[in-house]
């Protein structure tokens, strides 16, 4: 069946009219009905908010999630979507690891360019903190631009002197804004709907006059010493597969604990068609799996210290 079922994602994707690289008046809208097209179970509860005045919405599954949280950044190459649109594949992640997340809402480019989305993403975590939710229960999380955010936020953590959080999980990552993994060009034909153009395009929306190649941007340039257990999901068929290659091999480098796992045969964030494709459901059952046992592991180490 999964082959029947990586078919139909991927001609769904070819037939869709939406254009990461287009006219963001006219992508946006088509972006939202791709990521709300499976409706989101019933049993899931959002409740929109701010973090350090960032909106952001939380999603709760009674009696499923639990105290610990997931700080969650969405995809859309910093110039589309938003935390609604994310909250059916934030749902799933939080069902699969037992814990709430809080999906934020982070200013977009070409209106709010570079570092809006950072300071954004950096506030929302500073503020879950203020509020009082304990470090050794919180891991971050990101598809695409949002995996890119979450990885510089950590690093940005680390520079701040604040608590790290326990784990994070990054989906098929744009780490690399100047485009110069192999695979931008060796995986253009199967790769069914991220493009060459559309990396130029919104990372000139994003970055304005600013360095692709900027640590602070693209985490493959800088130094990951210090940052948490990382888990980096990718699919073979997509041109951003590099990104994640070389993030994980710059985390090993660093002497982070860190484990990339491809998923042959499929796109650019698969786990979003999780409803559909047993592949996607199996990797955010492994992801839910690797955040529990790191937040398990962090919160009764902290208490061991506090007994």
């Amino acid at each position: 069946m999964t082959q029947q079922q990586r078919e139909m994602v991927d001609g769904m994707l070819r037939a869709s009219p939406f254009d990461p690289a287009g006219d963001l008046r006219e992508q946006r809208p088509l972006f939202e009905q791709m990521m709300t097209a499976v409706p989101v179970p019933g049993d899931v509860v959002t409740t929109p908010g701010y973090l350090g005045g960032v909106p952001v919405i939380s999603v709760d599954i009674p009696g499923i999630t639990t105290g610990g949280v997931i700080l969650y950044f969405h995809g859309g190459f910093f110039a589309i979507g938003s935390a609604a649109d994310s909250v059916g594949l934030a749902s799933d992640l939080a069902r699969a690891a037992g814990m709430r997340v809080v999906t934020v809402d982070y200013r977009l480019a070409p209106e709010h360019p570079y570092p809006a989305a950072p300071r954004d993403a950096m506030n929302a975590y500073r503020a879950l903190l203020d509020e009082g939710q304990d470090v050794a229960r919180v891991a971050l999380a990101g598809e695409s631009a949002g995996a890119n955010l979450a990885a510089v936020t950590l690093a940005a953590i680390g520079r701040s002197g604040l608590p790290q959080p326990t784990s994070a999980v990054l989906m098929s990552p744009w780490a690399d804004l100047a485009g110069t993994g192999q695979t931008v060009t060796s995986k253009a034909d199967v790769d069914p709907v991220v493009t060459a153009g559309a990396i130029h395009v919104r990372a000139r929306d994003y970055l304005g006059d600013a360095d692709p190649s900027d640590p602070a941007v693209s985490p493959v340039y800088g130094s990951l010493a210090g940052l948490p257990p990382l888990l980096i999901q990718s699919g073979s068929h997509e041109i951003l597969l590099d990104d994640s290659i070389r993030l994980a091999v710059r985390a090993a480098h660093d002497d982070v604990a860190v484990t990339l796992d491809v998923t042959p045969g499929v796109p650019h964030v698969f786990q979003a068609f999780a409803a559909v494709l047993d592949e996607g459901a199996d990797a955010l059952t492994r992801a839910g799996d690797f955040l529990r046992v790191h937040v398990g592991t962090a919160a009764a180490a902290a208490a061991g210290q506090r007994g």
